[in-house]
Order: structure tokens, then sequence, then C-alpha cells
């Protein structure tokens, strides 16, 4: 018998090479690139955060100190704490009444609209019925109107309607947003598969219970967005409520301030001489909330909900 060996061949692996480095011709010329960009980049972002860093410079300051002294540096006797105090104190703390307007309505509305937006978004994207095309382009239309040509016949509408001098004068225009069907409608197109849908059609589900429990949690990031965008709208508004209410209890915080700048600038009744200062020291604090807002929902700021949600 003849037994057959085999021995086994070693396999020598090839060496890696490195990859080629870059020329240095092209890294400098990469570099000369980027410098406008960088440039530019630096000039935006001073254009944004140079009146913020104002702001917060300007409300340790008294109304004598902001003329006195150089914007952009403290004064020699910081008083932050004492404008703050002097903001909710003052007449007899309305301040506080109309921060808590704002955030009523900015938040009611903010959360109205978004859904609003997010159900006539998915209808436009996942329904076809006659007419669809018509109406979708006068919501396009309707995005090219500004607010504020809309503000007089509003009023009218609302004075008829016996609404005015109410809270809904403010909320309900703010539930329409053109803008956010339209943002919505093409996120739904393709964040909400078609294969999902025709599952969920196939296990039983109703047209309702496909949108509240699979077409919101893939339309998130978009609504989440329309959500930001609808309430920093609402929360800077100033001419709506400006000609909608006429009790200062229902002021928001921008007619609230815009009425201290008047005291502060007429020397009408109530006006003190640090009013200027509160009002700088109040615009400072309207903002808080909307940085708390962004850093909360900013998670939900992403992408890529649908993986996985197709049934195999």
């Amino acid at each position: 018998m003849t037994t057959t060996t085999t021995t086994p061949t070693a396999t020598v692996a090839e060496p890696t090479r490195p990859a080629p480095a870059t020329p240095p011709g092209r890294r400098r010329r990469a570099a000369r690139h980027s410098t406008p960009l960088t440039i530019a980049m630096l000039a935006a972002l001073a254009y944004f955060l140079l009146p913020l860093l104002w702001l917060l410079i300007a409300s340790t300051k008294s109304t004598q100190d902001l003329f006195n002294s150089f914007g952009l540096w403290f004064s020699h006797t910081p008083q932050l704490l004492t404008n703050v105090k002097a903001t909710f104190a003052q007449d007899d703390g309305v301040f506080v009444r109309w921060l808590v307007n704002t955030v009523l309505y900015a938040g009611v509305s903010a959360v109205g609209a978004a859904l609003l937006a997010a159900a006539g978004g998915y209808g436009f994207a996942k329904f076809r019925f006659r007419g669809d095309r018509t109406a979708f382009n006068l919501v396009l239309g309707a995005v090219m109107v500004p607010t504020t040509a809309l503000a007089i016949p509003t009023y009218l509408l609302f004075a008829r309607a016996g609404l005015v001098n109410t809270p809904w004068a403010v909320v309900l225009p703010s539930l329409v947003n053109p803008f956010g069907l339209y943002l919505m409608r093409i996120y739904a197109q393709d964040a909400v598969p078609d294969s999902v849908l025709e599952a969920a059609r196939i296990d039983g589900a109703g047209e309702a219970r496909i949108f509240f429990r699979i077409a919101l949690r893939l339309l998130g990031p978009g609504l989440v967005t329309v959500l930001l965008f609808t309430l920093v709208a609402t929360w800077n508004n100033y001419f709506l409520p400006l000609i909608m209410l006429n009790d200062p209890d229902l002021y928001p915080i921008t007619v609230g301030l815009s009425s201290w700048a008047a005291q502060a600038q007429n020397g009408g009744a109530g006006a003190s001489s640090d009013m200027l200062a509160l009002v700088v020291t109040g615009s400072l604090l309207s903002i808080v909330p909307l940085v708390v807002a962004f850093l909360l929902l900013q998670r939900y700021w992403q992408s890529g909900l649908a993986a996985g949600g197709v049934k195999q």
C-alpha cells in the first residue's frame, strides 16, 4: 500500500502598499481654497453671535452705563441679578404673565401646526385624489404671501367672529403653516415607504391608525423641524398680537417689551430711570426658553428611522 502525504503550502501575504501621499502642491492649493471659506464662516459666526454677546453684556448694566460705557465690555459694577429681579418685579410681575402667555401661544401653535402639516403633507405624498396638484400648487402660492399682508384681513374676520382680544386670535392664525406643509410633503415622499403602508393595510390597520402609529414615527425629524420653525416664528411674532390684543395681561413678550420701551422713551406713567435696562434684560430672558427648546429637541433631528421597518 502506498501512502500519499500532502505537504501544506504556506501562503505568503503580499505586503500592502502604503497609500500615495498627497503632493505638496495639491495640499497648498487646497489650503488656499479653504482660506476664503474659513473667513466667510468666521464672518457669519460673528454676524450671529455678536448681537447675543452685546445683549448678554448689556443686561449687566444700568441705563446710564448703557450709554456711558463700551458696548462690548462690562461696566465696573455689573448688576445682572439686580436687573433680573427688577424685571420680574416691574408692574407687579407682569413680565411673568407675558412669559407664560408666550409659552402658551408658541407651544400650542407649534404642536398644532406640526400635526396639521404632517397630516397634510402625508396626504399629499401618499394619496391621489382629484385636484391634488391644484391644491398643492395653491399651498406653494400661499408660501409666497407675507404674513403681514394677511394681518388686517385676519383681524376683520376675527372681529366678526368675536375672537379679537382673546388667545385664539393669536393661536388660530399660527396653526396654518404652508411652508411646513410643503416641507412635510417632500419629507414624507421618501421617509414613509409604500411597502410599509401596504403591509399595514394587509394586516387590517385603518388609515388613521397607520398615520398615528406608523407614519408619525417615521416623520419624526420633519415633524420636529416644522415644530421648531413654528415655535420660533410664533415666539417672535409681533405684528399679529399687536393688532389682535388690547389687554396688557394677554400680551406676549414681544408686545410687552415694546410697551416698556415706549414708556422708557416717552417717560410715561410707571416708567423708571432703569426702564431701558429692564427692556434689555427682558430681551435676554426671552431667548432662554428658545435655546432650551433647541437643546432638548435636537436629538430628535435625525434620519434613518425607517430602516428595518419593512416586513420580510
